[in-house]
């Protein structure tokens, strides 16, 4: 019996030591409270058009070899107001932009010789912050996805191409509309000037009447 009470001392020490190690329920502030921060990308006035997965490469001409830029997501924005569509990449870890350029209606986009999940196209670029003229060449994981870019790549260079042609002539119409309404400000004022004239000489008239009258009157007296 005597050997057994130092034991089941020592298991009600450890029992009360667990006991002092429970969880209490008290919240702990931490030191350093973290705000929460907006952040932008350039894109909150656009609309993603197309959204897909692939590496991008640009040709360098100096080493005559292509250079990998980035593997991310390349999307297509159009602007809400404007309607001008870009292409946008950046790196999916990074979201360094390694592809920024619009889609205009003079660009081709052509798959690539032996290789139908990539595509190429020229571009002046401005991802370094500076326009520069590019041959790029992106590659997606499978031959549907290179389809889809390079259709909806030629499609939005069509329909930019109509945008100008319509705001061509829409600037034309206004264009012919502002020299009608000159002419009309002209003519007008041609109006006016022979009104003027024709007021002139009535005045010029009168007054060559009565002076004729005056000297009438004169020699008669």
């Amino acid at each position: 019996m005597a050997s057994n009470e130092p034991e089941h001392e020592h298991r009600e020490d450890e029992e009360a030591a667990g006991a002092d190690d429970e969880d209490t329920g008290a919240q702990v502030a931490p030191i350093v409270r973290l705000e929460e921060v907006a952040v932008t990308t350039g894109e909150e006035d656009e609309d993603a058009i197309l959204d897909l997965k692939a590496k991008l490469y640009r040709f360098d001409k100096d080493g005559n070899q292509w250079k990998e830029r980035g593997a991310g997501t390349v999307k297509l924005l159009k602007h809400k107001e404007t309607g001008k569509v870009r292409l946008v990449m950046r790196q999916s870890k990074t979201l360094k932009i390694c592809a920024n350029h619009l889609v205009i209606p003079t660009m081709t986009v052509q798959e690539h010789a032996g290789n139908e999940k990539s595509c190429v196209w020229h571009a002046a670029d401005f991802a370094d912050g500076e326009l520069k003229d590019e041959f790029f060449c992106i590659r997606f994981a499978s031959i549907e996805n290179c389809k889809t870019f390079m259709e909806k790549f030629q499609e939005v260079a069509e329909s930019q191409k109509k945008e100008e042609e319509n705001e061509d002539a829409s600037n034309a119409a206004g264009l012919l509309e502002k020299l009608s309404v000159e002419d009309k400000k002209a003519e007008e004022k041609s109006k006016e000037k022979a009104e003027e004239k024709t007021k002139e000489d009535d005045v010029k008239e009168e007054k060559s009447s009565d002076n004729a009258d005056k000297k009438d009157e004169t020699a008669s007296a």
